[in-house]
């Protein structure tokens, strides 16, 4: 239910609203309200739909002076980390996830942004806001730090689905490729498949498969794909896009995250072993503030779930205010780019490879 007296805050005021679920994360709503804190400090041009108890919200954002920002949905119940998707799809209506992902359905705000349960969110999200037409499997894409001039590369799919066959890893391609052209302004994408080799005969039957399907529909889809990629590749220069499964790349991200923290913490202890190397930390403060942030994984949090007909970004479930400010900024961006529409118009624009892998299963069901 929404709280009549903070209705203001977003009606009519020219903003663009996010969508956010202030009860998923593991610090609680006291985090997410910082974070919503910090992004509206930095932009004056969003808008916030907050969802959960409003006995809970109403203290904690008029604290942070955020009363005129904010309209509270108020909603009391919860999706836990440990609900199982399927029981959220059954019974998850009054929860402030669903209350959530209903606010972009309904077109009140332009995308949603979650801490919880990524199973139980991606569910949510598929049986409310429905795939985009062209689209079989929706997949997650995170960004990922990297020697290119932006800073950042792409790599889907990152955990919405363990399987990928070569028609999904083809739009993979393709959803990758509008979201570097309108998220990261990237006017012509290089898209590489993640592989155990660059060899043409290294991998399983789908990805060859998907290698061809990929560079049929390149010149189509305006972007330049590269090949076969390896894990090295993954935070080069080579890409800019990099396609693999849900299962690899799950595992990849957070062998990722969890070797950015490992240095952080032998940096911190390296520098304070002895007076000597605390002297040299002093000296050197500058550079480690900037390795710091560099690798710190609070600045890309957020995951975007590609193939829907609305945005929803996925933020760290352990998320502190600089990592949901991290996930609300890049849901503004993609709002403001306007990336569900592109997004689909891209699909639809480019169904050559897809169709020809349909008509392939289609022969191969009739002959077999």
């Amino acid at each position: 239910m929404t709280d009549p007296s903070d209705q203001s805050a977003t009606r009519d005021s020219g903003r663009i609203v996010i969508s956010v679920d202030a009860m998923g994360g593991d610090l609680g709503p006291k985090a997410v309200i910082a974070g919503i804190k910090q992004s509206a400090e930095k932009n004056p041009n969003i808008g916030f739909i907050v969802h959960g108890p409003a006995k809970q919200l109403k203290p904690l954002i008029r604290k942070r002076g955020l009363a005129d920002r904010c309209e509270i949905r108020d909603v009391e119940d919860v999706v836990t980390m440990d609900a199982k998707p399927s029981h959220v799809m059954r019974h998850g209506k009054g929860t402030s996830m669903w209350s959530t992902i209903d606010a972009v359905k309904n077109g009140e705000a332009e995308a949603a942004v979650s801490c919880g349960n990524t199973g139980a969110l991606m569910a949510v999200s598929m049986i409310r806001l429905r795939k985009i037409p062209g689209v079989d499997r929706p997949a997650i894409a995170c960004l990922w730090p990297s020697k290119n001039k932006g800073g950042f590369n792409i790599m889907l799919d990152v955990g919405a689905d363990i399987r990928a066959d070569e028609k999904d890893l083809v739009q993979y391609a393709l959803m990758g490729g509008s979201y570097a052209r309108n998220g990261l302004g990237i006017a012509r994408p290089r898209i590489g498949l993640l592989n155990v080799g660059t060899e043409e005969h290294k991998g399983r039957s789908e990805i060859k498969a998907a290698h061809d399907l990929i560079t049929e529909a390149a010149p189509e889809a305006e972007y330049e794909f590269v090949g076969f990629v390896e894990g090295g590749d993954i935070p080069s220069d080579r890409v800019d896009v990099i396609v693999t499964d849900g299962f690899t790349g799950n595992v990849a991200l957070k062998t990722g995250e969890g070797t950015a923290t490992l240095i952080r913490e032998f940096l911190n202890n390296a520098f304070r072993a002895s007076l000597f190397s605390k002297v040299a930390a002093l000296i050197a403060l500058s550079s480690l503030k900037r390795l710091s942030k560099r690798i710190d994984p609070r600045r890309v949090n957020g995951g975007v779930f590609l193939g829907l007909n609305g945005t929803v970004v996925k933020s760290h479930g352990s998320a502190d205010a600089t990592g949901v400010s991290s996930a609300i900024k890049l849901a503004f961006r993609l709002a403001e780019s306007r990336f569900t529409e592109r997004l689909a118009a891209r699909v639809a624009s480019a169904p050559r490879a897809l169709q020809d892998a349909d008509g392939s299963d289609n022969k191969n069901e009739q002959t077999g």
